[in-house]
């Protein structure tokens, strides 16, 4: 099987409203610093193209025969994934693993701030006879499904509220070293516990605000990355899974987070993520789910990920720092854009490219991504810088 590495890099930054781009200008300027990275030209270099987008969340149908322009993917072979950007990613490293492909440029991008109807949006997706109506005829929104989760895992596992404020706090002030980021900011615990409630004991500062913007990375076979690039960032790993779609159906762990990661961790060769992995990004649109997610990966017990955030642990200048670039929290809840935001800092960090908030002497990270409520849906990458 064939080495598959990250040889490229682009994005925007990322941002509440973005009134004067539309999308494909976002996609376009990611595009370039993307190919400008890896020093390749598109039209030639590239031979496969993915592109990750729901439909529904752009407003038109049909979505992959709009991306081609502004990827440079004119009459080139074109996928849309509908899903998140670690999905697509996955696509992307087994064309190139196949031997079907040798450079693969995969793209996700978000420009929520144009959908006015997002609640309603996310209703499509619960089942209609026993989950939508709830929201609908009650007038409440469909994140109420989060509070319950929610609700479950404290239950379950003893995490406390305070434990999962203190989420909030710690990704928002990493979100201040993070240029991307728009949410960064400092606050207390009771700054969180004293926000307006959205579903008990879910507060509305435990949501990750949206916001737009757009990633593209460039992926190449081994052999030919180390051509293109002095510091390619291999990937070593990468698993995905849908558990249950019923919600009724699921419990207090992130099943489909731990399948996915259980399949990344068996082609990385990860035995022990604790002393294997040095860092972590971590989907945490809601800020319990970064716990959850933790502890999924393995690199907490359940119910312990709450104490050990309080500890330091997960810090930036913890023994695993978890979400330096400020998460969905601090950086926006970037909708299918989400799991390659979290690439994305796994690979500057192991570039050593991420300026004020660089972590010392990283060689693997891992990337968790979740496509939200009411999803059961996940995927794992775990990236390696080799010496």
């Amino acid at each position: 099987m064939r080495d598959v590495a990250i040889v490229g890099v682009g994005c925007t930054p990322f941002r509440p409203l973005t009134p004067e781009v539309n999308w494909k200008e976002l996609t376009f300027q990611a595009a370039v610093r993307a190919y400008e990275d890896a020093g390749i030209d598109p039209r030639r270099d590239v031979d496969s193209f993915i592109t990750c987008a729901e439909d529904f969340w752009e407003g038109f149908s049909i979505f992959d025969e709009f991306t081609p322009d502004q990827l440079g993917a004119v009459l080139r072979p074109m996928h849309t994934v509908t899903g998140d950007g670690l999905l697509g990613l996955a696509n992307a490293v087994m064309q190139i693993k196949t031997g079907l492909c040798d450079v693969v440029v995969v793209e996700a991008h978000s420009k929520i701030s144009e959908l006015l109807t997002f609640e309603h949006v996310v209703e499509l997706a619960f089942d209609s006879v026993y989950e939508a109506p709830l929201s609908r005829e009650r007038d409440v929104h469909p994140y109420y499904v989060a509070g319950l989760e929610m609700q479950l895992y404290l239950h379950e596992t003893g995490t406390t509220e305070e434990q999962c404020a203190a989420v909030v706090v710690q990704d928002k002030q990493n979100a201040l070293l993070n240029p991307l980021a728009p949410y960064g900011t400092r606050m207390s615990v009771d700054d969180v516990l004293g926000s307006p409630p959205l579903s008990d004991p879910l507060k509305r500062l435990e949501v990750a605000p949206r916001a737009d913007g757009c990633v593209v990375l460039v992926l190449a076979a081994g052999e030919i990355a180390e051509r293109l690039c002095e510091v390619p960032i291999y990937i070593e790993g990468i698993g995905w899974c849908s558990e249950s779609p019923w919600i009724a159906a699921r419990g207090a762990e992130a099943l489909y987070a731990k399948r996915a990661a259980q399949m990344a961790y068996e082609q990385a060769g990860i035995t022990n993520p604790l002393q294997q992995i040095d860092f972590a990004e971590v989907d945490d649109r809601f800020a319990f789910k970064l716990l959850q997610h933790v502890e999924a990966l393995g690199l907490a017990h359940p119910g312990q990920a709450g104490k050990l955030l309080l500890d330091g642990m997960f810090s930036r200048d913890g023994e695993l720092p978890v979400n330096p670039s400020g998460g969905c929290l601090g950086a926006g809840d970037l909708i299918e854009a989400g799991g390659l935001a979290r690439a994305l800092e796994v690979v500057l960090q192991l570039r050593g490219e991420a300026g004020a908030r660089q972590l010392p002497d990283v060689e693997t990270g891992v990337a968790l991504s979740w496509r939200g409520v009411p999803h059961g849906t996940g995927a794992v990458a775990v990236f390696r810088r080799r010496s």
